[in-house]
């Protein structure tokens, strides 16, 4: 039997720890009870950072295993039999039983979309790969957002809405690459900006087989905790919480694919902490959102109280970026000791809207920032993305809070912008060292203020 851990312990080693030691299942570690109540403080530069660790909630489950492939449920891990049915009878089970865990053990499932319910933790041992189907009809229509847009599309592969105390945990892999059968599309100004402009309501805004539906998407769910499994293959956005509150991400690998599969996307959230993740992903490695023009005014809701803690990124645009789906504001960002590595980003930090967006940026702070192979520029700011326009000027006024960064490679350092009659900033730079920048004049305009403590380019002090 595996013994328990410490709540000591766990906090040391960023673990979490699910309970119940079923023979079927000997990975699974006892001792549920030990569960830290939050996503554990840290030694994090400020204060509110530290808060938004301690009281950011983690699910708690009861310490029982439903095993999928008991006979009750009878899962074949065999990488062909259909086991939709068989992973929503143990799901279905464990909620009614109160809650647990739904373990997948060692083999390859095959799949259609799993709709997890409340008090209910799926947990894949090592050696488990969750294959997703490549048959349409397992994807049932559900309400999503698309690029900020509220429709009805096809399920994700994982999805939830409206529920409470989930987590999608363990060492296994969860792969799309079937899906890319029929999860296809990404024409939204032909399909889904009509629809909006023309008044049709959310729940009729079919997009299903018209455009792509994203990989993990807990909806207006709360206590939510994705941990140590690996996403690969995907179709379209990765980790895509939209509504949440109390969400971690943590110890989780998500992979480069096509374009537009950014790693990890929280929209409309409050209350997110996403730490010791290697985020790859082929477009934005982090992209906080919260909606979309019209449609982000109507729900007006913020992702607020962010914490981004000792990731690893690479991938094609930025690393941490806010927008461009920014309208309903995005507010109380603390990013620490994270780091690009290998072929690189293209910015560390992007942020970007325009006089159509509107939405607001406020209280930015990253602090320990290092990185390599910058492909644009290593800050990119712009109220222009897009060359879209219209009557909602976004509020950039930060204030940008930026120190000890270490970056190396880019064709420029600072790229930003605001408009004449709508300034960005302040924006803080400190204790920085940028080195081997083509063009080692920065871009800037329309910026209220900028300041620059102990900051050299290329060895030279500004």
């Amino acid at each position: 039997m595996p013994r328990s851990i410490s709540r000591r312990e766990a906090l040391k080693a960023g673990a979490i720890i699910v309970g119940g030691a079923a023979a079927a299942s000997p990975l699974i570690v006892q001792g549920i009870q030990a569960l830290a109540a939050s996503a554990a403080t840290g030694p994090l530069p400020w204060p509110a950072a530290n808060t938004i660790l301690a009281t950011t909630l983690l699910p708690q489950f009861p310490n029982k295993n439903f095993v999928v492939t008991d006979a009750a449920y009878d899962a074949t891990g065999n990488g062909s039999t259909d086991n939709t049915a068989a992973f929503q009878k143990a799901i279905a089970a464990c909620n009614a039983a109160g809650g647990g865990h739904v373990v997948v053990p060692a083999g390859t499932y095959v799949t259609g979309a799993i709709y997890l319910k409340s008090n209910v933790d799926l947990h894949l041992d090592a050696g488990a790969t969750l294959m997703f189907s490549g048959d349409a009809s397992k994807y049932p229509l559900v309400l999503t957002r698309y690029e900020g847009l509220e429709c009805m599309n096809h399920s994700p592969m994982i999805y939830a809405h409206g529920e409470s105390n989930i987590a999608l945990t363990g060492s296994g892999i969860l792969d799309a690459s079937g899906t890319a059968t029929w999860n296809k599309g990404s024409n939204r100004a032909g399909i889904l900006d009509p629809l909006v402009a023309s008044g049709v309501p959310p729940q009729q805004r079919n997009v299903a087989g018209k455009l792509r539906s994203t990989f993990v998407e807990p909806y207006s769910c709360s206590k939510v905790l994705i941990h140590g499994v690996t996403l690969r293959h995907s179709q379209f956005w990765q980790l895509h919480p939209t509504l949440c509150t109390h969400v971690t991400v943590d110890a989780v690998t998500t992979s480069i694919s096509i374009a537009n599969t950014d790693g990890c996307d929280p929209e409309s959230c409050d209350h997110v902490v996403i730490k010791n993740s290697t985020l790859k992903a082929g477009d934005d490695n982090i992209a906080i959102k919260s909606g979309r023009d019209g449609d982000g005014r109507r729900i007006n809701v913020p992702t607020q109280n962010v914490v981004i803690w000792n990731n690893i990124f690479e991938g094609t645009w930025g690393a941490i970026t806010l927008g461009s789906e920014l309208t309903g504001g995005i507010q109380n960002i603390y990013a620490y000791s994270n780091q690009v590595v290998g072929t690189g980003t293209s910015y560390a930090l992007f942020v970007k809207s325009n006089t159509k967006r509107g939405g607001y940026v406020k209280n930015i702070n990253i602090d320990t920032f290092h990185g390599v192979n910058f492909h644009r520029g290593v800050f990119f700011i712009t109220m222009t993305y897009f060359n879209q326009t219209g009557n909602f000027p976004p509020d950039f006024s930060g204030p940008f809070n930026l120190t000890n960064y270490i970056a190396d490679t880019a064709p420029i350092a600072l790229d930003v912008h605001g408009l004449p009659n709508d300034l960005v900033g302040p924006f803080n730079l400190s204790n920085s060292t940028f080195t081997h920048i083509a063009n080692p004049v920065n871009s800037i305009s329309d910026v209220t203020k900028v300041n620059f403590t102990n900051v050299t380019i290329n060895g030279k002090a500004l």
